[in-house]
Order: C-alpha cells, then sequence, then structure tokens
C-alpha cells in the first residue's frame, strides 16, 4: 500500500521526502540534502566514453579533503604566536576552539563524514609527541623510562583506535534471519546457517528472544537497542553515538575500544603534561605550576612548550567530559542516543554539569551493568565496517 511508503519514521530517525520511495529523486525537495539526491541521480546515469580515470584514483580523490592543509599549517603557527606573550596565549587558546568550529562548519557544513576531526586530532598527537622528543627529552630532566611510558602510551592510543575504526557492528539482514529460525537456535545452535554462526551466541539469544523492528530508511529488521544513523546511512547494533572525532559510529563492536581509546589518551596526555611542566617549573609545584611559572618565557623553546602543555590540558580536559559522560551511561546501562531521547521524553534529567541521567529500563545494578558491557558479545563486522569505514 502507497500508505506503507509513507509511513512516518521512528522520533530519533527523521526521514526526508529524498528517502521516500515515491520520490526517487527528490526534485522537489528544498533540505540539505538536495545535494545527495542530485549525486544519487547522477551515479545513476550512463557514464561518457572516453573516461580513462581509475576507480582507485577517483576513490582517492572524493576522500581527499583539501581544505584540511590550512588548518594543518596554521596550528603550529598559531601554537608558536601564543608563545611569544603570556596575553597573547590566553587570547589564542581561549579563541582557538571557537575558531576551530567556524572554519569547520565554513568548510564542511554540507559534510556529513569528514576526516576534519580525526586528521586534526592525530596531527595534534604527534606534534605535542614531536615537541616532548625534541624540546624536553634534551633537558635531562626526563629518564628513558618516563620516555618508553609517553611511547607506549602513544602507541596504545593508535592500537585502540584502530580497533575501534573496524567497525561499530552495522545490523544486517542476516539478523532477520536468525529471527526466522528462532526456534529451531533454541533447540540446537548448529543448526543455525553460516549467516548467523557468525554472531556470538550472547547476542543471537538477545535478539532472538525480543521482537525486532523495522527501520523505515533501511527497510531490515533490527535488533533491540540498535538505530539509524543519518551520517553514516546504516543501522548500528547498540548505537551509542556517531563520534564525529573517530569519523565513525560508536556501536556494539567498537564500545569497549572506544572507551579504551579515552582511558589510554586521558592518562598518557596528564602523564605527559606533568613530564612537561616538572621539566619547565622544577622548583614548582606540579598542581599551580600550568598557572604560575615564573621565566617560562625567557627562552622561545620553553614558552612554546608551555603553550602546548596549555594546548593539551585543553583537548585532555574535553575528552576527559567525554570520557565521565561515558563512564556514567555505562553504570546505568544507558547509551548517548537512550539518553538524548529520554531527555526528549522528559523522563532524564541532566546532572553533573549537563550530563544527562536515566535510570533506563536495561539497568540491573551498577556491577551487574558493567559486567554486561565488559562481556557483551562483538557484533560480527560486515564487508562495509571492514574496509570502507576504516577511513
Amino acid at each position: 500500500m502507497q500508505w506503507e511508503k509513507l509511513k512516518p519514521p521512528e522520533p530519533d530517525d527523521p526521514m526526508c521526502c529524498c528517502e521516500c520511495d515515491l520520490d526517487q529523486y527528490g526534485c522537489c525537495c528544498d533540505c540539505e540534502d538536495l545535494d545527495e539526491a542530485f549525486t544519487r541521480w547522477l551515479r545513476d546515469r550512463p557514464s561518457k566514453g572516453g573516461s580513462c580515470q581509475s576507480p582507485v584514483l577517483g576513490a582517492i580523490i572524493d576522500r581527499m579533503e583539501i581544505s584540511l592543509i590550512p588548518a594543518l599549517l596554521l596550528l603550529p603557527l598559531l601554537l608558536r604566536v601564543a608563545a611569544l606573550h603570556l596575553l597573547l596565549g590566553v587570547t589564542i587558546l581561549t579563541a582557538l576552539p571557537g575558531m576551530v568550529l567556524w572554519y569547520y562548519y565554513a568548510t564542511h557544513r554540507k559534510k556529513k563524514r569528514t576526516l576534519f576531526f580525526l586528521t586534526l586530532s592525530l596531527y595534534s598527537l604527534f606534534y605535542m609527541y614531536y615537541l616532548f622528543i625534541t624540546e624536553i627529552l634534551p633537558r635531562g630532566n626526563v629518564s628513558q623510562l618516563q620516555v618508553y611510558a609517553v611511547t607506549t602510551g602513544v602507541i596504545l592510543t593508535l592500537v585502540s583506535l584502530i580497533q575501534t575504526k573496524r567497525g561499530p557492528g552495522f545490523v544486517t539482514p542476516c539478523l532477520h534471519v536468525a529471527h526466522s529460525h528462532s526456534q529451531e537456535a533454541e533447540k540446537d545452535s548448529t543448526h543455525l546457517n553460516g549467516c548467523i554462526q557468525s554472531a556470538a551466541a550472547t547476542g543471537i539469544k538477545n535478539a532472538l528472544t525480543t521482537k525486532l523492528s523495522s527501520c523505515p530508511v533501511c527497510k531490515i529488521m533490527r535488533p533491540p537497542r540498535a538505530g539509524h544513523c543519518r551520517t553514516c546511512g546504516s543501522c548500528v547494533q547498540r548505537l551509542d553515538h556517531h563520534c564525529v572525532w573517530i569519523n565513525s559510529c560508536v556501536g556494539q563492536a567498537n564500545h569497549r575500544s572506544f572507551l579504551l581509546s579515552l582511558s589510554v589518551f586521558v592518562v598518557t596526555s596528564l602523564y605527559g603534561i606533568s613530564l612537561v611542566l616538572s621539566s619547565l617549573c622544577p622548583r614548582q609545584y606540579l598542581m599551580t605550576s600550568l598557572l604560575y611559572c615564573p621565566g617560562v618565557y625567557t627562552q622561545s623553546s620553553s614558552a612554546l612548550c608551555f603553550t602546548c602543555a596549555w594546548y593539551s590540558s585543553i583537548v585532555t580536559g574535553g575528552l576527559f567530559y567525554m570520557w565521565l559522560l561515558q563512564v556514567m551511561n555505562i553504570s546505568l546501562n544507558v547509551t548517548e542516543r537512550e539518553a538524548q531521547l529520554a531527555l526528549r521524553n522528559k523522563t532524564g534529567q541532566r546532572r553533573l554539569g549537563g550530563l544527562v541521567i536515566s535510570t533506563g529500563q536495561f539497568s540491573r545494578g551498577f556491577c551487574q551493568n558493567w559486567a554486561e558491557f565488559l562481556t557483551m558479545a562483538d557484533a560480527p563486522v560486515s564487508p562495509r565496517s571492514s574496509l570502507t569505514d576504516l577511513v
């Protein structure tokens, strides 16, 4: 029936007329998805002859973001200018977050998936590590063991980030096949076909014992707590949120590695900042040296390292807030998507400086919630998440 095609989506899954089957190309639409609808129309057209462009080269050009180059060049320049004087440092570091957001919205406003924040964060990480090796290590106040500890933290951050980028666990039609064979699976799990056997036993039981819901956009059956991400264009199992810093969703398959990446980065950054301040201000207390360090602006190298310590503190503070939010949600067994829905439906409340607190229907107590999170079965990785989503 035509009414089924025009069935309104879920509250968290707004659907545009571009996604309606009755309006294939979205020509009557005046929303921001019109450009994507026109791109889909161009891709459906037959290609003209004489084109010798390689598909690999075309994919590389399509993913290149030339607008990243000015941001990567301006960051070290702004930090060096901020190191010239204390007032310049306060002004630039205060305005730097707003400048980054303004540049992002000016150049990437129409791009849903972007490498802007991921590239900027990795560049900042390597630049801070480079200054630590070239400026702090020659001073002789840092031992080899401390250098190994910082290097290990950087490597573990990259490894956990790569593990997170493997994919959040996209919902595949295999789960619908599993639901149709639920009775057979309860009798004997060995009768499941190869598509179902790729899922872990715990994930299958949870998906089979509860009624699946239909996604109005993907037109597939999805398990409970799964959600549709309009940025990625797919449904994700136990969707938490779409993180712009890693250019990927956080779901059932990569939630643990995402929390591990945040934890390792915050610990490594705090340890590195303490080593830098101890080397620049050896006579000051560690807790007050970031606010008062006399003589640090007498040399350009020490002033630059002190400014970068402040820059790292700002970034670490933001990621620590994200880590705290994740810990609170896991303790209550609620995802960020469910917390936002609870706040929208007035079943949750804000506490602790803006954190959304919602008990939810899945909470089983603090210890049981963490045990369920740590032993949560990984969702099967689809071919899309293993190839495309790594970038």
